[in-house]
């Protein structure tokens, strides 16, 4: 089965005009229209198929400050407060609340890590408490299992994925701006050098301003304006288990397998990090900046087959703007499941929580967790093309850090006061031969 997603009613009439269009509707790109719309902008979202139906609604739901790599963490503390702020504005539900992420482990290096991570956290005043072996048995008392140890971050929550992006974009529209389902972005026109249109299936747009939000198709699109931005997709697998479990945290992690409760009282079951390596044109050619994240991250990366191939998303051809592309022959990236994953993430969830026996499985299914070489994404105008703003590769941590990404867009497409610093994050980093070090988390 797909990742369970909400319906919404969108527009099928094109703008000719917009001060600003948004490619891509996943969490990054509505919320980005979202706040560039709150500041009175006249916003056209685009999206090739529907609202939030790739990695957006096919991932864990976790809105974390907790091991945040230090780049994110500005943008990651902003998020919390605006999921809040976001409902309390617009009404809409996207399922968020500060339940708490639990971390468990009996691993001394890990704790170790954990505990190292707790003392920069109080340097930059975030709420982060370890845990000692009695805590954690007594958090986790539904496994039935000792643990050496912890950590609780009480400010931390979870948002739904499927009811998020659906959310954000029907807030976009109340605020008068236009939401497109099933139009694909073919690419952009310019003149003196400056982007000047944005051509669709469906007709062009004009207008001076366009960010690209599109996920794991971020590469290739920039490829076929000159752009080189370096990206790889992994393949990630996740399970949903059916209701009934009692005593069961809202979140929560191990090294073997971790759980967060949706909004229907079950559960999505995931192993962090454990992804296949689909074979894609996109990949060789990036392959040698991918080496430091390969080789930091082997044991959870495995080969993986033609499921990117099939998927189009890092093809490296050109194609024309007055005919069909790779983003409309598949209008949601739905790979298969790693059936070798389904089976092995159960079989950890029903030795940590001999209890998930009485539970049935009702679902699996996998998405493109786009990468960057650094594990950072990718957010700024591009030198190049001026007009164009990249926001991507977000390393399988935007749907968290969601709001305060779109708000950072917003504000550089705009040209307001930027909610952090956007250095950090700026693509023209990868340009270089050393970018910086890969994110620890």
């Amino acid at each position: 089965m797909p990742a369970p997603l909400f319906a919404i009613e969108t527009s099928d009439e094109l703008p000719t005009h917009a001060d600003v269009v948004v490619i891509g509707g996943g969490i990054i790109g509505t919320f980005t229209a979202y706040y560039l719309a709150k500041r009175g902008l006249k916003v056209a979202l685009l999206e090739k198929g529907r609202i939030g139906a790739e990695q957006s609604s096919r991932n864990w739901g976790w809105c974390r400050q907790q091991n945040r790599d230090a780049r994110e963490l500005p943008m990651a503390t902003k998020s919390l407060d605006l999921w809040e702020q976001f409902t309390a504005e617009t009404g809409e539900q996207t399922g968020f609340q500060r339940c708490g992420l639990l971390y468990l482990s009996n691993s001394e290096s890990e704790l170790a890590g954990w505990a190292k991570w707790g003392e920069f956290a109080r340097t930059v005043d975030v709420k982060t408490h370890m845990l000692t072996a009695e805590e954690a048995a007594t958090r986790a008392r539904v496994t039935g299992k000792p643990w050496k140890g912890g950590v609780f971050s009480p400010t931390d929550g979870t948002a739904d994925p499927s009811r998020a992006a659906p959310a954000v974009a029907r807030a976009v529209m109340k605020l008068g701006s236009t939401v497109h389902q099933d139009c694909a972005a073919r690419g952009v026109e310019t003149e003196a050098g400056r982007l000047s249109a944005v051509v669709t299936e469906k007709g062009t747009i004009r207008t001076r301003l366009a960010v690209f939000s599109g996920g794991a198709w971020a590469s290739a699109f920039c490829h076929q304006h000159g752009i080189r931005f370096p990206q790889a997709s992994i393949r990630q697998t996740a399970l949903a288990v059916s209701k009934g479990i009692e005593g069961m945290p809202p979140a929560l992690h191990t090294a073997g397998v971790s759980m967060t409760r949706r909004i229907n009282g079950g559960y999505t079951v995931a192993i962090s990090g454990r992804g296949r390596v689909d074979p894609t044109p996109q990949l060789f050619r990036f392959s040698p900046q991918f080496l430091p994240m390969f080789q930091r991250r082997w044991r959870n990366l495995a080969p993986g087959g033609l499921e990117g191939i099939r998927g189009g998303h890092e093809a490296w051809r050109r194609w024309k703007l007055d005919r069909p592309t790779p983003m409309e022959r598949v209008r949601i990236l739905d790979p298969k499941p790693d059936a070798s994953a389904v089976s092995l993430t159960y079989q950890r969830a029903v030795e940590m929580i001999p209890g998930l026996k009485e539970a049935s499985v009702v679902g699996a299914w996998a998405g493109y967790v786009d990468s960057t070489p650094d594990g950072v994404p990718g957010i700024g105008e591009m030198a190049s093309l001026p007009g164009l703003v990249l926001a991507a590769g977000f390393s399988g941590h935007g749907f968290g850090i969601g709001p305060g990404a779109g708000h950072l867009i917003a504000d550089i497409v705009s040209g307001a006061e930027p909610l952090v610093d956007p250095r950090p994050y700026h693509p023209s980093r990868f340009s270089s031969s050393s970018w910086g070090k890969v994110a620890d988390f």
